[in-house]
C-alpha cells in the first residue's frame, strides 16, 4: 500500500461556494477531506465502469462473428503477436 499524501487545494468563487454548500451542518459531508475522498472514489468507479463497458463492447463484437471467421492459433503464436504489438 502506498503512503498517504497530503493535498493542498485552493478553490475560489463558485467552486468555493459549491464546496461550502456540501460540507458542514447543512451539507452532506462533515469536512472537505471527506468530500474530496468521495469525489476521488466516484471518479475511480466511473473510470472502472468505462473500462468494463469498453471490454464488454469488444467481447460482444468478437462473439457476434461466426465461428468460421476465427483463426486457430497456439498460445505461443498469440503471445508473440501480443509482444510485438505492445513493443510498438
Amino acid at each position: 500500500m502506498s503512503k498517504p499524501i497530503t493535498l493542498n487545494v485552493r478553490v475560489t468563487g463558485p467552486l468555493s461556494d459549491f464546496v461550502a454548500a456540501n460540507v458542514g451542518p447543512q451539507g452532506v459531508y462533515e469536512n472537505v477531506s471527506e468530500y474530496v475522498r468521495d469525489l476521488i472514489r466516484r471518479d475511480m468507479a466511473q473510470r472502472e465502469d468505462e473500462r468494463f463497458a469498453r471490454l464488454t463492447a469488444e467481447l460482444q463484437q468478437a462473439f457476434s462473428h461466426s465461428d468460421e471467421s476465427f483463426v486457430r492459433t497456439t498460445a505461443e503464436s498469440f503471445l508473440q503477436v501480443a509482444r510485438q504489438t505492445s513493443a510498438r
